[in-house]
């Protein structure tokens, strides 16, 4: 991993991994960026400077925010030009079926909290984007949200890397710090996604 996050390539690497994650919610594209950001802070700390053979922070950050963003996107219209077949696919799936409800409450009251929540909640992002478009909610309202969702994400994943590289140095117990620190996150994120669902009704 050294070698990689001292190459140019891992801001490709991180964008295509954000990017995809939407599909493929497995991919550790947040432990990947929690790495490049603590190796970026380990090394630069004390210089008041970051060196050219690291990543440097705000660029991954911009990487990681935008990727994110048009992930969203490309779920969001792949879903908008589903047709029948994911139509009955969300239907089969409470969990999409029920954010999507949400979803639509929410953006139609002028609101979009639930995006930014879910972007850190495991499959939520997906969950969302694929629910946005299935409805056919318009680009306008999901889009201000996803972007503030992917800002707040990369900005949350890049600075656990940096404030832990800072303390701890690069090391793995200040990349298992910060990626738990995430996952605490996450799991935060999922119970308030999940917390109206499962009130009793009435």
């Amino acid at each position: 991993m050294g070698a990689l996050t001292g190459s140019p390539w891992i801001y490709a690497v991180v964008a295509l991994s954000v990017l995809f994650d939407v599909f493929l919610p497995l991919l550790p594209s947040g432990v990947l960026v929690i790495t490049a950001a603590t190796a970026a802070a380990a090394a630069g700390s004390g210089t008041g400077r970051v060196p050219h053979d690291v990543p440097d922070i705000l660029l991954l950050m911009l990487c990681a925010a935008t990727a994110s963003v048009l992930g969203d996107l490309v779920a969001y219209r792949i879903a908008w030009r589903g047709g029948e077949r994911l139509d009955r696919a969300i239907a089969r799936s409470r969990r999409l079926t029920s954010a999507q409800e949400r979803l639509g409450t929410a953006l139609a009251r002028g609101g979009g909290v639930l995006v930014v929540i879910a972007r850190f909640a495991p499959a939520g992002r997906s969950i969302v984007s694929l629910g946005a478009g299935a409805a056919h909610r318009r680009v306008r309202d999901f889009l201000p949200w996803s972007v503030l969702a992917g800002v707040a994400w990369a900005g949350y994943s890049v600075g656990l890397g940096y404030f832990g590289g800072q303390w701890l140095g690069a090391t793995w117990l200040a990349t298992g710090v910060s990626v738990l620190a995430l996952a605490l996150a996450g799991a935060g994120a999922a119970f308030l996604v999940r917390r109206p669902r499962e009130s009793p009704a009435g």
